[in-house]
C-alpha cells in the first residue's frame, strides 16, 4: 500500500460521525429539493454549516 493510501485510510478512520441533529438537518435540507444543491462545509473534521440553493425552473 502507498504512503498516500495508507494516509488517506487513516485519517478517515479517525473522523468523528456526523451528529444524528446534522443528519437530519442535510436531510431536511434535501428534501424536495428538484433543481439545486446542498453544500456542506467542514472544518476539522466537523460539519459546521448546510446550504441549500434551490432554482425555481419554468418550462
Amino acid at each position: 500500500m502507498s504512503s498516500l493510501q495508507e494516509s488517506q485510510n487513516h485519517a478517515t478512520h479517525n473522523k468523528p460521525a456526523a451528529s444524528p441533529q446534522v443528519e437530519k438537518e442535510i436531510l431536511r435540507a434535501l428534501q424536495d429539493l428538484a433543481y439545486g444543491s446542498v453544500e456542506i462545509v467542514v472544518h476539522d473534521g466537523r460539519v459546521v454549516q448546510i446550504e441549500r440553493k434551490e432554482k425555481v425552473r419554468f418550462n
